[in-house]
């Protein structure tokens, strides 16, 4: 009887059994979750999938639309409404949407939706080089379109959200601050993407923020774009390209100076920032 009462379920009464007939019992041991293998991911992107490639490109195209679409959307929709989004709101949106971006595709693509975060990943030999001209071309088709969309909805008004230096001030300030404010940002997506095991999904938080922070205080100087693709595709389907080279050279130089200060901080690249900048 108390052997019996040692024993339950059907694994136990075998073991029992063979007990009884004069053989070993059974070693019966609680499982556990990881005892039949590594955890697997409920979604993953299989990167020898031929397919993979042109999902990449369509999550950065998606990205940068959607990117674009609520970063020049506020002073769009204040010109067609007359009701107007602050400017914290205005700059909270995209750092939220950034956030929520990284959660949903950064396995498919590695949420660049910014062609000097592609580029910067390269340099740092993250990244393909390869793969850079598609990411390109997918992050400016996504922002052209997303321009193309505003003004079929509420016509060729504000400029369609097309970012603009400050009235008054010398071309050499707006140029400074966009320097400075992507050398910012993708100081921390790099920094974050070295070593995931320390940050983990929180990159996203990280990033995010670093976006709203910028534009809170840095808004009214350049319009804190940080990103070539999202000022290209207002500025050319408004017309207003007169100040695009600082949208140009600016993160293109922040970028530059941004892998410098990874290569020092951190030395040369990591797994963990080649998955996190190819996705997983």
């Amino acid at each position: 009887m108390a052997r019996l009462m040692r024993y339950s379920g059907a694994d136990d009464m075998r073991a029992l059994a063979q007990e009884a007939i004069g053989g070993k019992p059974m070693s019966i041991a609680p499982t556990s979750p990881g005892e039949h293998g590594p955890h697997r991911p409920n979604f993953s992107t299989n990167q020898s999938d031929p397919g993979s490639w042109w999902r990449r490109l369509f999550a950065e195209a998606l990205g940068t639309f959607l990117l674009t679409l609520v970063a020049a959307g506020p002073a769009t929709i204040s010109a067609a409404t007359g009701y107007t989004i602050s400017q914290p709101a205005a700059v909270t949106a995209p750092g939220l949407l950034v956030m929520a971006l990284i959660y949903a595709m950064g396995d498919v693509s590695g949420a660049h939706i910014n062609p000097v975060v592609t580029l910067a990943f390269a340099i740092r030999d993250d990244f393909p080089w390869r793969r850079v001209p598609g990411y390109w071309l997918s992050q400016f088709v996504g922002a052209i379109a997303a321009a193309l969309l505003m003004r079929i909805l509420f016509g060729d008004v504000g400029h369609l959200g097309a970012t603009l230096p400050a009235a008054g001030l010398p071309a050499i300030i707006p140029l400074a601050m966009e320097t400075l404010l992507t050398c910012l940002l993708v100081t921390v997506i790099l920094g974050t993407a070295h070593d995931t095991r320390l940050v983990g999904h929180n990159a996203a938080l990280a990033v995010g923020g670093t976006i709203v922070l910028t534009g809170l205080f840095a808004g009214p100087v350049s319009g804190a774009s940080m990103n070539p693709a999202r000022s290209f595709g207002p500025a050319l389907v408004s017309g207003q390209l007169g100040s695009m080279w600082l949208y140009l050279l600016g993160p293109l130089l922040g970028a530059l100076l941004a892998a410098g200060i990874a290569w020092i901080l951190h030395g040369p690249t990591t797994e963990s920032a080649k998955k996190a900048a190819r996705g997983s």
